[in-house]
């Protein structure tokens, strides 16, 4: 869906450079230093309008959260819900995902948490899924050892391609669901999508993956 242009979307940023870090990568290896303790560091890679991030902080107050998001007219939004929440253990980054590496050093994180990423049921759009293996790569560098990545999805094609590269990739399958509503599990925090597409009765696939394996420095 297109977003709607946010004109005064560069001035907000520039107003909130402690909530959207305006220079992210000169923190890689220190994100301990700008939350100013020594919490777990879980990242959200599409953290869209925000919803899933401060519920998340506002039940783990002892976990600090990062959310990447590239779109600048969502990121905004996100940080109006951060601002509002005034929850001191969120940072947004307003940056692509491909440069993870450049943002995290290695074993920098607990948890990579991935909603409701955008499919690219093409073929020849494979490697920008969130799951390929270029990107696999990049989460086992970041997490720690025996990390996890937690992956939510309405769409069943994106989640049996993943569930096949993790197990490809050396990445062991720790727990597959594929109606998470119908479990009913009190821990789970929904995005704004997921509240819309649960309305509809379309069930929400979720698989949590252990990383062992660690990539390269």
């Amino acid at each position: 869906m297109r977003q709607r242009h946010k004109p005064w979307a560069d001035d907000f940023l520039q107003e909130h450079p402690d909530t959207v870090i305006s220079n992210p990568v000169s923190y890689r290896g220190r994100w301990k230093d700008v939350f100013a303790n020594d919490a777990p560091i879980h990242l959200e890679i599409g953290t869209g309008k925000g919803q899933f991030i401060v519920e998340m902080a506002k039940q783990y107050p002892n976990i600090n959260f990062i959310g990447i998001e590239v779109a600048k007219s969502i990121i905004v939004t996100a940080a109006q819900k951060v601002l509002v929440s005034e929850q001191l253990n969120i940072r947004l980054l307003h940056v692509d995902a491909e440069r993870l590496t450049e943002l995290f050093a290695k074993d920098e994180l607990t948890k990579i948490c991935l909603n409701f990423s955008d499919p690219w049921p093409k073929n020849r759009h494979e490697k920008r899924r969130l799951t390929y293996y270029t990107f696999l790569d990049k989460y086992k560098e970041v997490l720690r050892p025996n990390g996890e990545i937690i992956l939510k999805t309405d769409n069943m094609g994106l989640f049996e391609y993943s569930l096949a590269s993790f197990s490809q990739n050396g990445m062991r399958i720790e727990e597959v669901n594929l109606d998470l509503h119908e479990a009913d599990d009190s821990t789970n925090r929904m995005t704004e999508y997921e509240e819309k597409f649960t309305a509809k009765g379309q069930p929400i696939y979720r698989c949590r993956i252990t990383c062992n394996h660690k990539g390269n420095s």
